[in-house]
C-alpha cells in the first residue's frame, strides 16, 4: 500500500520551519511509541541540518501506555545510538513524566538557560502522535487544539514555558511519499493518516497477520478466542477476522460476515489500546526493511535511467 498525503498547509509549514531553524537551539520530535520509526519524519532529520551544524533532537516517545514496554526499551537504546539524539519515553497519562523534557532541553543547551536567554525548542511531529496534548501539559494550560483526527494544528505558535524554555509549535507534517510499504500500513493502523484515505480491509488484513505472529495471546484474550485455534490461522489470517466477526455479530443477510465492520472493530480497538500494549515494529524489523527499501529504490532508479537512455537513443 502506497500512501501519498501532502495537504497544502504541510508544504507551507515545511518552508516556514526551514526559515526558522537557524534561530532554534534544539528539536523535540514527538513520535508514537507503538511505531517509533514509522512515525518519525525523515524530513525533520533533513531540516535539522543547518549549514552543516546538527541540531540536538529529543525523540519524545509518546503513548507508551499503549506500547509494549519491552519494545519501548529496545527503541530507546536503539535511538540513543544515533548522534545527537536523546530518547524520552512518555505518556500523557503521567504529566510529571512529560515535564522531564524541560530539564532535558536545558541540559542540551546549557548556554541558554536564563530568562533573558531561554532555550528555543521547536516541537514537531507527524499528525496524531499526541503533540498538542504534550504542549498543553508542558504549558499547564490549553494552548494547542487537541483532536483524534490527524492534522489539527495548522499554524505555528510561540509558547513561553516560563522555565527557561520557549516552544515553537508547528503543524503536523507528513512527507510527500512513504517508500516503506510496511510504514504505510503502520501509520494507517495507528491513526496517523485520515481514515478517508484508507481501505479498512487492506489495513486490517495487515494488522491481523502481524498480531497473529507477534501478539497472539493478547488477541485471543481480548476477543475471547481459543489460542490453539488462532495458531492454525497464521497462514490464512482472513479466517481469524471471520471468527472475530462471528463472535461480535458482524453478520449480513444469509449469515455472511460483514468484513468491513469487523475490520473497523479490529483497527479501532487496537488504537484504543483495548487489545493490549502492542508495538508494531522493532529495531531489527526496521533494519531489514531499510535494506529492502534501498534495493527497491535502486532498481527503480536503474529502470528510470534505462528508459531515459532508450528515449535518447530513439531520438
Amino acid at each position: 500500500m502506497t500512501i501519498q498525503w501532502y495537504p497544502g498547509h504541510m508544504h507551507k509549514a515545511q518552508k516556514e520551519i526551514k526559515q526558522a531553524l537557524p534561530d532554534i537551539d534544539l528539536i523535540i520530535e514527538v513520535v508514537d511509541a507503538r511505531i517509533p520509526y514509522s512515525s518519525a519524519n525523515p524530513v525533520i532529520a533533513d531540516l535539522a541540518e543547518n549549514k552543516g551544524i546538527s541540531k540536538p533532537i529529543i525523540k519524545l516517545m509518546n503513548k507508551t501506555d499503549l506500547a509494549d514496554p519491552a519494545r519501548t526499551a529496545q527503541w530507546c537504546e536503539y535511538l540513543e545510538k544515533q548522534q545527537g539524539v536523546k530518547a524520552l519515553p512518555v505518556t500523557a497519562q503521567s504529566p510529571e513524566q512529560v515535564k522531564k523534557v524541560i530539564g532535558l532541553c536545558r541540559r542540551l543547551a546549557p548556554q541558554r538557560t536564563t530568562k533573558e536567554l531561554p532555550v528555543r525548542a521547536m516541537i514537531m511531529g507527524i499528525p496524531n502522535v499526541g503533540k498538542s496534548t504534550i504542549i498543553n501539559i508542558l504549558s499547564q494550560k490549553t494552548i494547542a487544539k487537541v483532536g483524534n483526527e490527524p492534522a489539527v494544528t495548522q499554524r505555528q505558535q510561540r509558547i513561553d514555558l516560563k522555565e527557561g524554555v520557549i516552544l515553537f509549535d508547528t503543524p503536523g507534517i507528513l512527507w510527500p511519499k512513504i517508500d516503506n510499504t510496511h510504514s504505510s500500513y503502520r501509520l494507517a493502523i495507528s491513526g496517523a493518516i485520515k481514515d478517508t484515505a484508507l481501505d479498512y480491509e487492506d489495513v486490517a488484513f495487515y494488522a491481523i497477520e502481524y498480531l497473529l505472529k507477534n501478539y497472539q495471546s493478547l488477541l485471543a484474550e481480548h476477543f475471547k478466542l481459543d489460542e490453539h485455534e488462532l495458531a492454525s490461522y497464521q497462514s490464512e489470517s482472513w479466517m481469524a477476522l471471520e471468527l472475530i466477526g462471528r463472535l461480535r455479530g458482524c453478520l449480513k443477510a444469509g449469515g455472511r460476515i460483514d468484513m468491513d465492520k469487523v475490520c473497523k472493530i479490529l483497527i479501532h480497538e487496537y488504537r484504543a489500546g483495548n487489545i493490549g500494549k502492542i508495538t508494531l515494529e522493532s529495531p531489527a524489523m526496521i533494519e531489514k526493511e531499510l535494506i529492502e527499501v534501498a534495493e527497491m529504490l535502486k532498481q527503480k532508479a536503474e529502470k528510470k535511467a534505462a528508459r531515459k537512455a532508450g528515449f535518447k537513443k530513439k531520438r
